[in-house]
């Protein structure tokens, strides 16, 4: 139900509970699985139970007939019955339903859309790859569940900035340069060979041939970085390299559809002085000792990083050659996403790095003590998703020459198209392992989840299409919200309504659980439902009141599908190839 409507129902059974002498009861309301239960069911008697000491059913006749007795259910209710142990099942007057419709209509594309988060800003952080090769299958998850949260999160008001944290200092750059080195030397005849720890992948070949052709790299920044040839430059070499690899980086995550608001440089964190600034705050809170040569951080001090977390073990920040440990920049990076004034931030990396975790709050905790930052325990937040593995023709697929070793995003991208690569990647929980089956992405069939809801939104649209060659006029949705849908009765009609009903609130659970997937298992219902109305009942028949009624529930469901697809970055075509099936009744 809408929203004003469950806060009507939820006043309601208030008002019935105040009634038998009970005040301040938390009102449970939810859908029930079948249809045939009502639209909605309410747990509040068995949840009384214990505290009245009486039968869960006794409890909920007591409501049930204390709701009959007050003239203003009648407006919203049509019926109420008590099943199972003490469930009240309520179905809602034809008429809200019918309301359902016509605000999707009047709202349109702003249907879904909630304030919740007015004021509130949220700093995303994804993909954030070394810029020394193509992006892999965990860039692509992180690519696309951050670009689709963060859709998600601006749709219920939330201020969202998408961030990629370039890890454009240390070792892998030095390694990046020597190995391009290495294929211009090949290239220019000389028999050398490239060491084990190199960059194999075919894209360092291409490098070396741009680089010793002199052809020029436009750097992300608006640099352009010309190529002199000489290999022995290695200076050169890595910022040309870098260069090149971002703007390919760059390449692959546009054919995903995936946008970033800002690019931070981890170099910038050293050239600005802000790890220098960090180690000097860690090291004045006192949690900071020498042992080994080496310095390190009482991170085991900490007895609460967040929902009980701790460290089970000190760590080292700098080592004894003078260099600092990878999570010490890290501190650096978050200090200052704090201090760009986010309300949150939130990381989507591999669960190969939770155990930066802990290190990485404790040191965030150790210096806003110092500087009276006051920065919350779960500052910042993780989503930490599982690798995939991809199958193609029911073989598995481990690499590709572009790479050398691993199959990269811009292969999932060419193999199964930007759509169906973005729902598969969102579709399941972060933390679950899944297979990304290729040939199943390809398959226009029911099989095949992205091609099963787009074709409910091509279906209502060939209806449209339909009504408009029988020369019928084709109201607007505005025209339709205005429309008499008294004809909207058939359980078909009435269900499928109630699934469009469901939508705001899954897009605010989805925030909430910060859960693309959610989204998806949305659609695929509505999906469903739009099927199976299509499939029970003829749209386009010659009585116009019925006609317009029935089109008037099929624009609202497409405008449902259109919203929600587009939230997951995926089209919402009006033409597609027919599924092999017979046509329902709505053809």
């Amino acid at each position: 139900m809408l929203a004003q409507q469950k806060v009507a129902l939820e006043a309601l059974i208030k008002e019935a509970l105040s009634s038998i002498g009970v005040e301040d009861a938390p009102v449970t309301l939810e859908r029930p699985k079948s249809p045939e239960h009502g639209d909605v069911a309410c747990t509040t008697a068995m949840q009384l139970a214990r505290q009245l000491k009486k039968n869960p059913r006794e409890i909920a006749a007591s409501l049930v007939e204390a709701l009959k007795q007050n003239p203003k259910t009648e407006s919203l209710v049509s019926s109420i019955e008590i099943a199972g142990p003490g469930f009240i099942n309520l179905r809602i007057q034809q008429s809200a339903h019918h309301d359902v419709v016509r605000q999707i209509l009047r709202e349109g594309a702003d249907f879904g859309r909630s304030n919740a988060g007015e004021g509130k800003r949220i700093l995303l952080e994804f993909v954030s790859a070394n810029p020394t090769g193509p992006l892999h299958l965990g860039h692509a998850r992180q690519g696309a569940l951050g670009d689709v949260l963060a859709n998600i999160f601006a749709s219920q008001g939330y201020g969202v900035e998408r961030e990629f944290y370039y890890n454009d200092a240390g070792v892998q750059i030095g390694n990046l340069a020597l190995s391009v080195q290495i294929r211009c030397r090949q290239l220019q005849g000389e028999a050398v060979e490239l060491p084990e720890n190199a960059y194999h992948g075919e894209y360092i070949l291409s490098i070396a041939k741009d680089f010793l052709a002199k052809k020029p790299v436009h750097a992300h920044s608006g640099e352009t970085i010309e190529s002199t040839g000489d290999a022995s430059d290695t200076d050169l070499v890595r910022r040309y390299a870098v260069a090149y690899l971002r703007n390919e980086q760059d390449d692959d995550l546009q054919a995903l559809g995936v946008r970033f608001d800002n690019f931070f440089l981890e170099s910038s964190l050293y050239s600005r002085g802000l790890v220098r600034d960090a180690v000097d705050a860690m090291i004045a809170s006192g949690n900071t000792y020498e042992a080994d040569g080496a310095l390190w951080l009482r991170t085991t001090a900490f007895d609460d990083l967040g929902n009980g977390l701790k460290d089970d073990k000190d760590r080292v920040m700098q080592k004894a050659d003078g260099t600092f440990t990878y999570f010490v920049p890290d501190v650096a990076y978050h200090l200052n996403k704090w201090g760009r004034g986010f309300d949150k931030a939130i990381n989507i990396q591999g669960t190969d790095h939770h155990g930066t975790i802990a290190r990485v709050r404790a040191g965030l905790q150790a210096v806003s003590g110092v500087k009276n930052l006051n920065i919350p325990k779960l500052f910042p937040e993780y989503i930490l998703h599982k690798m995939l593995s991809v199958v193609k023709d029911g073989e598995p697929v481990k690499m590709s020459k572009r790479s050398g070793n691993y199959v990269t995003l811009r292969d999932l991208v060419d193999w199964a198209g930007r759509d169906a690569a973005r729902y598969f990647l969102v579709a399941r929980k972060a933390d679950a392992e899944f297979v990304f089956d290729v040939t199943l992405a390809q398959q226009k069939s029911d099989e095949n989840p992205v091609y099963y809801v787009q074709y409910a939104h091509a279906r209502i649209s060939s209806v449209f299409a339909g009504a408009a060659a029988k020369g019928w006029n084709v109201p607007s949705e505005a025209e339709l919200a205005d429309a008499d849908l008294s004809a909207l009765s058939s359980e078909a009609a009435l269900s499928l309504i109630g699934t469009l009903v469901e939508f705001p609130a899954a897009l605010a659970q989805a925030a909430r659980d910060q859960a693309p997937h959610i989204l998806c298992y949305y659609l695929k219902d509505l999906a469903a439902s739009i099927h199976a109305f299509y499939n029970a009942e003829r749209v386009l028949v010659e009585d116009e009141k019925e006609r317009t009624a029935r089109l008037a529930l099929l624009a609202a469901a497409r405008r449902v599908l259109k919203n929600g697809l587009t939230l997951l970055g995926i089209s919402a075509p009006d033409l597609m190839e027919r599924r092999e099936e017979s046509e329902g009744p709505a053809a």
